[in-house]
């Protein structure tokens, strides 16, 4: 899209490709809450005077943190790790045991970078010990993503970023805020149900808590916006809030080929002093492209 920036990193299910859905719902507000921030994509394409990312990924907001005050610094570095020497699937699975081994935060930014790119799909997935075991991508010639860190590094100013559960990033939420939520999607079907992207998945009661702290919010005068599939499941957990369905493009398969239409759901809480405007007044005009 024209005009819009394009996150670094590579993430499935990342919003970049439905700003055009997502930017109009959102309402005016001074800060922008992102529990669960992914890529970044929302925070990237708006313009909040301020926004507090979080996520419960560590490593991923460890990576933000380097960036947002490393800059210039941590490109060059890690340009280095973007050679034909470096894709290759020993070099791949080295680096990748090193991640799991180190504890510098510098060098874990470096290399979640590396793996995000390198890895199958731009996965980001642990296992049951809390160790990255994405496989390597087999990419011909992965993709340096030098203009888009310079994008994050020109908006990185006006964000705070904490690593911790959305249950605290929403609880600290105050007016002025506008949260956007977008959690791991409750699953299509039985097969389709990958959540572990931190450590512990993300649990139905964890969805249940997420809609209920979205009515509390509404409640205190704080509108929240969420994303997720549009399921029976989904439609009764965000029963009252303002609904909006549309068709994305994903794969639902392990068949990188197989892509297929779903439908995805945004549901808004307003506030009651929000009710009666119908589509809300947006104060998130998405960059270089008109909301309507």
């Amino acid at each position: 899209m024209a005009g819009t920036m394009r996150p670094f990193l590579k993430w499935p299910g990342g919003k970049y490709r439905v700003l055009q859905r997502i930017a109009p719902r959102l309402p005016a507000g001074r800060r922008l809450l992102e529990p669960f921030v992914g890529s970044a994509a929302v925070f990237l394409n708006t313009q909040y005077a301020a926004a507090w990312l979080t996520d419960a990924n560590p490593d991923l907001i460890n990576l933000y943190r380097a960036v947002q005050s490393d800059g210039d610094a941590f490109v060059a570095c890690a340009r280095t790790l973007f050679t034909p020497e470096h894709n290759r699937p020993d070099r791949y699975y080295a680096h990748r045991a090193r991640f799991n081994q180190v504890s510098d935060p510098w060098e874990r930014a470096l290399l979640f970078l590396y793996l995000n790119r390198h890895g199958y799909n731009g996965l980001c997935r642990y296992n049951a010990a809390g160790l990255f075991n994405v496989p390597f991508g087999r990419y011909l010639r992965p993709y340096f993503p030098e203009a888009e860190l310079a994008g994050f590094i020109a908006a990185a100013p006006r964000a705070q970023l904490a690593a911790q559960d959305f249950r605290a990033t929403m609880g600290a939420a105050v007016a002025g805020d506008v949260v956007y939520c977008d959690p791991p999607y409750v699953p299509l079907s039985a097969t389709a149900n990958f959540t572990d992207y931190t450590r512990g998945g993300f649990s139905p009661q964890d969805q249940r808590d997420l809609a209920d702290l979205a009515r509390t919010l509404a409640a205190r005068g704080i509108p929240v916006l969420v994303s997720n599939h549009d399921t029976p499941d989904a439609r009764s957990l965000y029963a009252g809030a303002h609904l909006d369905r549309f068709p994305v493009r994903r794969s639902i398969s392990c068949a990188g080929q197989r892509r297929e239409a779903a439908q995805e759901l945004l549901a808004l809480f307003l506030p009651a002093n929000f009710a009666a405007e119908a589509p809300p007044r947006t104060g998130a005009e998405l960059v270089g492209l008109t909301t309507g």
